[in-house]
């Protein structure tokens, strides 16, 4: 599914966030030190390669809210975006940090000339944000940032699972169903 939003295309896609070849960009979900982890983290880091985590070093610790950018190392992608959302019920207030992880990569995008950017669901797998909250405040930052991108042109959702693609398509139609 896609929607045009200000001039820029946003969809969502099921699929691999660290297979994303036509993207300038991707999207880490990112734990505090920047390390290989699971989920997310994992898929992108053993897709990067080690010098991945080399690059990150002296760039950890983050904030929960906070990204940083690094190359895309192994991917097929000139850089990686690393974000650190909240654990959801600790980290507070929970939407304000999610929706910051997107405005602060968007903003790293603008910066960096991205045209494609790739994000996975931010916070929604160990991190147990509720899936359907999550994309929420996702989506909604997206469609608020999006009139003020330059050199954004598309940002891709890449959702693992059917529940989690459904869940985004829907609250992407809802949001956009008056414009």
């Amino acid at each position: 599914m896609q929607k045009n939003i200000h001039g820029i295309i946003v969809e969502c896609l099921g699929g691999n966030i660290a297979a994303q070849s036509d993207a300038d960009a991707v999207v880490n979900a990112a734990n505090a030190q920047l390390r290989i982890g699971g989920g997310v983290a994992g898929a992108i880091h053993r897709a990067a390669g080690p010098g991945l985590e080399i690059e990150c070093r002296p760039l950890a610790p983050i904030k929960p809210g906070e990204a940083v950018i690094t190359s895309g190392q192994g991917l097929p992608n000139a850089y990686c975006i690393h974000c650190l959302g909240p654990i959801y019920g600790r980290d507070k207030p929970e939407t304000t940090l999610l929706s910051s992880c997107y405005r602060k990569a968007l903003a790293l995008a603008e910066k960096h000339k991205i045209k494609i950017i790739a994000f996975p669901a931010i916070s929604a797998g160990a991190f147990g944000y509720p899936l359907e909250e999550a994309a929420k405040v996702a989506l909604k930052t997206v469609i608020e940032e999006a009139s003020q991108l330059q050199q954004v042109k598309k940002i891709r959702f890449v959702l693992y699972g059917l529940k989690s693609l459904e869940i985004h398509q829907k609250i992407l139609s809802d949001l956009t169903s008056n414009s």
